[in-house]
């Protein structure tokens, strides 16, 4: 089953979901085998080293050094990975609510990690929406 590219179907459709979890973003140096048993939902190497976005206890029990803690948002919609316009819209409502977005697109949802705080506020500016 593909997903949907338009994107007025898309914003219609979202049903944005908040977890209850913290998550942080940690850089290490070495392989993700180093880190698989820390369970990361997401990772991304870069040339300055692996990005592990992980839960925050998880980098604590680890020693591992973060700078904030985030929650994540996740659009219960299947979004195509070719979709254009669904990261722009998100991040520009959020940007408006002074807001700081950071999206990672999954094959079948795409996930927005907002400030711990600020989640809440995050939640009912996505479900704008589809009001």
């Amino acid at each position: 089953m593909s997903g949907i590219k338009e994107l007025d179907k898309l914003l219609s459709a979202m049903k944005p979901k908040l977890t209850n979890d913290e998550f942080v973003f940690c850089t290490v140096v070495g392989e993700l085998s180093d880190y698989a048993h820390l369970r990361p939902v997401a990772t991304f190497l870069e040339l300055e080293g692996l990005t592990l976005v992980l839960l925050k206890h998880q980098a604590q029990n680890a020693g591992l050094k973060y700078e904030s803690s985030f929650r994540q948002i996740t659009l219960t919609v299947h979004s195509s990975l070719e979709a254009v316009g669904l990261t722009a819209a998100v991040s520009t409502r959020l940007a408006s609510k002074n807001i700081s977005a950071n999206v990672i697109a999954a094959y079948y949802h795409d996930h927005i990690f907002v400030s711990y705080d600020k989640a809440e506020q995050a939640l009912l500016a996505l479900n704008e929406f589809s009001e």
